[in-house]
Parts: C-alpha cells; sequence; structure tokens
C-alpha cells in the first residue's frame, strides 16, 4: 500500500531529532556501533486487559522504500545544520538492521517486545518515528476492533468510519487495522482496491431525501441494485421505513431477488430492532437482516445486547476509526543494547521517576507459555541468558511472581522478519492475520475479554533478567 501511495519517498518520514542525531553519530564516529532497540508499550489501550499487534505489513514495506532523494537532500542541506560529508553519507545510506517481530493479529500485553531491531546505530535512529507511527496507531484501532467484535458476540461487524477518519492515511491504515482486529468488511473503496479488503454499501438518507416519498426512493434503488438491497429507514420513521422496505422486499422477491435487511440509525435501537425484527418475521423475511449504527462502540454494543436488542449486524464507524476516546497507543521505542563493531554486547537501562517508565535492558524476547493450549503467562527474557526456568517476575511490582512448570509447552512470539536489510518473512494475507486475532482473542481467559475490570493476564521478566535490572538500577543510582 505504501509503494502504491508514495514510491520510495519516505526517508524523512521522520522527526528533525533523529536526523540531528544521526549527523552528530557521524561526526563523532559513533555510528559505527550497532544497537538494539525495542517496541513495546506500558498500559493496555481502552482500559482493557489485552492488546492487538497489528502494522508489521507496512513496517517492512518501509524497509524497500527507504531511501534519501536527491531532492530530500537538496532540502535538508538548506537547513543549515548538515555538512556536504553527512549528506552524501545519506545519500549512500542503507538499512541493514535485522527485525524480530510479533505477527500481525497476535495478542500481546504491556512491557512485551513487539518489534525488535538490531543494526548499525544510524538506521536504528532513523527507524524510530516511522515504525512508531505505523505499528502504534494500527495496534490501537486493531484491539479497539477486536474489543467491538468481543462485545458483538459473534454478529458481523462491518467499518464505515472514512468520513470520520484523521486524513486519506489514517483512513486507509485504520480500514487495514481493523479488518485484522476482526469486522468482516469496510465501506472504504480505496481499501477495498490497495487491500483487498471485503467491502459493502448500499444507500445513505440523501439517497431517499432525493425523491417524493421514501417507497419510491427504495423502489428506484431496488430497480438499479436488486442485490444490494438493505435500506435505511430511519430518514423520516423507523418503524414506517421498515413496512416500506418490506414492501420493496415483497417485488423484489417476485422477481428472483431477496431483501438483505434493514438499516437503523438513529433512536431506541434496542427498542425498534425489537419492532423491525418482529415485522420483518412477520412479513416472511426471516433472514434479513437489522443493522444498527450511530456512534456504536463495543461498550454500547454491550449495552444493546443486554438490553435485549436484535441487531444482527454492526456498524461502526467514528468511534472505531478514531480510538474513540483513546487517540494513540503509548507505544515506546527505547535502546535496550549497544556495541562496538565486533565487541561484545553492553545492556542499556533508562531510569524514570516513575517506576513503570524505567525500561528492560537487554536483547528481548517474549515465550508464552500454553495450558490445554489455552495462555497461561507470557515471560520476558534475553536471548543471551535464555528464557529460565518458567518463573515470571512482575515488571513493576516484583514481590509478584507466577511459576509455571518447566514442562508447559510454549512459543517465542518475536520472528525472524529482516535479516541485513532484506524481508525474510513470508508475510500472511490480512485475512489470515485477521483468523489468527479471532482465535487468540477467543483463547485469552474470560476475564482478560472484559470491558471492566479486565484480568490482569501474567507478563514478567525472567529471573535473572530481573536481577540484572535491579542492579543496573542500583548502580545508576548510587
Amino acid at each position: 500500500m505504501l509503494e502504491e501511495l508514495y514510491g520510495p519517498r519516505l526517508a524523512l518520514f521522520t522527526d528533525l531529532y533523529q536526523l540531528t542525531m544521526a549527523f552528530a553519530a557521524w561526526k563523532s564516529g559513533a555510528h559505527e556501533r550497532e544497537a538494539v532497540f525495542h517496541h513495546f508499550f506500558r498500559k493496555a489501550p481502552f482500559d482493557g486487559g489485552f492488546t492487538v499487534a497489528a502494522g508489521l505489513g507496512p513496517a517492512l514495506e518501509l524497509f524497500k522504500l527507504f531511501r534519501f532523494q536527491s531532492d530530500d537532500l537538496e532540502w535538508l542541506g538548506q537547513q543549515g545544520l548538515f555538512d556536504d560529508g553527512f549528506l552524501q553519507y545519506l545519500s549512500e545510506l542503507q538499512l541493514t538492521c535485522d527485525v524480530d517481530a510479533v505477527p500481525e493479529g497476535t495478542v500481546v500485553f504491556p512491557y512485551e517486545p513487539v518489534l525488535r531491531v538490531q543494526g548499525p546505530i544510524i538506521p536504528c535512529m532513523l527507524l524510530e518515528t516511522p515504525l512508531l507511527n505505523l505499528l502504534n496507531f494500527q495496534t490501537l484501532i486493531a484491539t479497539k476492533a477486536a474489543r467491538v467484535c468481543v462485545a458483538a458476540r459473534g454478529d458481523p461487524v462491518l467499518e464505515f468510519g472514512l468520513r470520520r477518519a484523521q486524513g486519506i492515511d489514517g483512513a486507509l491504515l485504520a480500514s487495514r487495522a481493523a479488518y485484522i482486529g476482526g469486522v468482516e468488511s469496510t465501506s472504504n473503496a480505496m481499501a477495498g482496491k490497495l487491500l483487498g479488503i471485503p467491502v459493502r454499501g448500499t444507500h445513505a438518507h440523501s439517497w431517499v431525501m432525493l425523491f417524493d416519498d421514501e417507497l419510491h426512493a427504495f423502489r428506484e434503488y431496488a430497480g438499479a441494485l436488486p442485490g444490494n438491497c438493505l435500506f435505511l429507514v430511519d430518514t423520516f420513521d423507523s418503524l414506517q421505513g421498515v413496512a416500506h422496505a418490506i414492501t420493496i422486499g415483497r417485488e423484489l422477491r417476485a422477481h428472483g431477488h431477496e431483501l438483505l435487511g434493514v438499516r437503523l440509525d438513529s433512536g431506541d435501537l434496542a427498542w425498534l430492532s425489537i419492532q423491525a425484527r418482529r415485522m420483518l418475521d412477520e412479513a416472511g423475511f426471516p433472514q434479513a437482516r437489522v443493522l444498527g449504527s450511530n456512534d456504536l462502540d463495543e461498550r454500547v454494543i454491550e449495552s444493546l445486547k443486554l438490553q435485549g436488542a436484535r441487531i444482527g449486524t454492526w456498524g461502526v464507524g467514528t468511534q472505531l476509526v478514531t480510538g474513540g476516546g483513546e487517540g494513540a497507543l503509548a507505544g515506546v521505542y527505547k535502546l535496550g543494547a549497544v556495541r562496538e563493531p565486533g565487541g561484545e554486547w553492553q545492556s542499556r537501562i533508562k531510569l524514570s521517576e516513575q517506576t513503570a517508565k524505567t525500561t528492560t535492558p537487554g536483547i528481548l524476547q517474549v515465550r508464552r507459555f500454553l495450558h490445554g493450549g489455552e495462555p497461561a503467562g507470557d515471560c520476558i527474557y534475553d536471548v543471551r541468558l535464555g528464557p529460565g526456568d518458567g518463573t515470571l517476575v512482575d515488571p513493576v511490582d516484583p514481590t509478584r511472581r507466577k511459576r509455571l512448570p518447566e514442562t508447559t509447552p510454549w512459543e517465542d512470539l518475536l520472528v525472524p522478519a529482516v535479516r541485513g536489510g532484506k524481508s525474510v518473512y513470508a508475510t500472511p494475507s490480512l485475512a489470515d492475520s485477521r483468523a489468527r486475532c479471532l482465535a487468540q482473542v477467543a483463547r485469552l481467559p474470560a476475564g482478560s475479554r472484559r470491558f471492566a475490570n479486565p484480568h490482569a493476564y501474567p507478563v514478567g521478566l525472567e529471573p535473572r533478567l530481573h536481577e540484572r535490572r535491579t542492579r543496573m538500577i542500583l548502580e545508576a543510582r548510587a
């Protein structure tokens, strides 16, 4: 998708301070050093119990498109910050990093590395901002979509937030991430073309208002698109609109077509959906769907379910593609280790007055333990130390520990994606990533899927990694 929209013009898609640091590293000779960075987050969005990783596909595409064009270098030269030698260096720069990442659609938790970048320090620096941009937003939206789908309890969810999304890129990436998170389709035609996501849509209120009466409007639409008749019924009176849809449904059936359903977009959706379902069933259209929309999110859908709403399909827009009340995933990209060329890796740690913001040093991996095929706990470990004996030490409160039997089956979450700047990852289709998400969310402990007081899934540090982290904190503060 990125190549289709931009071509090889994304090297400047970064913050200026990444470039100034790169220049300082080049000037001082520090650019010869290698580094390891990790992308992770400290808190699950929406006060939830899980997060869905998304954005890896476009992030890997970025590697193919990352090169400085002549006009990029000309513009940088005009800023008065960089000398000609550095601009020449950038003109020849290639990404030779290694990347390990969690596949899209995987359920992840706070403090776990979702992506690890290893390589020369300057490319690692320049990748920080674009990787955070691509991973944070899509992870946020995929998580929101998964929560909406959990609330819908297996009912189809349609994403149609294009008109409320944050610009063209935001809309496309939101459609992509929402599909990974479990929605069935999108209204975004460009997302359908570029990404292969199923598209759905019928008509708006303006179509009904174009004609003198609603029945005439429905009949004209049915004449043009007899196989795509799901009528928006609340332009004037919702239940009268359902009655008109039934009239057209009978006419469609007489010509070999079927009424797909009706859409309720205002009013008391619980009561109206019950009445609409009754009317459709009594008229002989039990297969016709009742679709509900109108600023829905997971909590509204859950409430409507509890009220006995007979909505069978959910249309979710604004609250999905914008992240609702949470505008960003607070993902970060932090240095974990450095080394001189050919030397030994030296762990690095960032301290903070806030305990939660102190980083975990090392070259990190995540091991997920499975009990009876269900996730039982995740261990963050340093690949140089190994995964240990199955003990998990809480990264915020080390007095909290969990021990899993050493015989517990496991899988490591970070998989090779890029080696030496070249992709080694067979990128799954979006449909496969969506299926992965749906399966992983379904396997979570029920408490982790809840919206109120979600269960804290056990995630901890391997004990030797915890000990090293503690020692480095004490040494730095001595």
